[in-house]
């Protein structure tokens, strides 16, 4: 039996303590989970982006949250800082966060691939292969009840969409996917680094990111 069923089991016992000892120790074992496999992405050579790095993006965030955002990539400055989605994008997506009173330290912020592509390129599609397990596991892990997919390269990633479907087809609207035997809501939008060269998008992103924060739990 499970950590896990045997919580429930003893809770319905009336073993009410044990419930919250029990949080505890996933807790515990999550961000040491999570650890470990930052580790492991951080002596990554499976592809060549190896090569080019400064830095591996693993991604931040509260790892209890019920909501996470995947990007497609590490640019200039994520590359630099290890962070994700600290540039001008990601201060962007900020500002968009602070109109609703959410910290983006209480969502978790990733990328499907962990290394910054030469001169920001697109991503290879042996190169997304080759770190999907990462992000995988770290959806597993955090278990979010919503993905918010920035851009058309997240979306088709984890919808498992052919390689040119536009974002404009599919953005706004909600999809399930199963991950660990649990069921995550997917929304993909547009990617706040085409909101700087195209600002009439503004209005979707900002209605997507609130259907996102709404099915989250964030507001009401």
């Amino acid at each position: 039996m499970s950590l896990e069923k045997l919580v429930n089991f003893l809770e319905l016992l009336g073993y009410e303590e044990v419930r919250l000892k029990g949080e505890k120790e996933m807790e515990r074992d999550k961000l040491r989970e999570l650890k470990e496999l930052e580790e492991k992405a951080k002596n990554c050579c499976a592809c060549r982006l190896c090569k080019t790095r400064n830095n591996v993006v693993f991604g931040e965030g509260d790892p209890q949250t019920n909501l996470m955002f995947v990007g497609e990539a590490p640019g200039e400055q994520e590359d630099i800082q290890g962070r994700p989605f600290v540039g001008r994008a990601g201060q962007l997506l900020n500002r968009f966060l602070n109109l609703y009173g959410v910290n983006r330290e209480k969502v978790y912020i990733t990328n499907v691939v962990k290394c910054r592509p030469p001169n920001n390129r697109n991503p290879e599609v042996d190169e997304i292969e080759s770190c999907y397990p990462f992000l995988e596991k770290q959806i597993e892990l955090i278990e979010p009840k919503v993905i918010l997919c920035l851009g058309a390269f997240a979306a088709r990633t984890i919808l498992n969409l052919p390689e040119k479907t536009p974002i404009s087809r599919i953005r706004g609207k909600e999809h399930k996917i199963e991950v660990g035997g649990k069921e995550v809501a997917v929304i993909p939008t547009f990617h706040p680094a085409y909101l700087l060269r195209n600002r009439r998008g503004e209005p979707e992103f900002q209605k997507d990111l609130e259907k996102a924060l709404k099915l989250a739990g964030f507001i009401g």
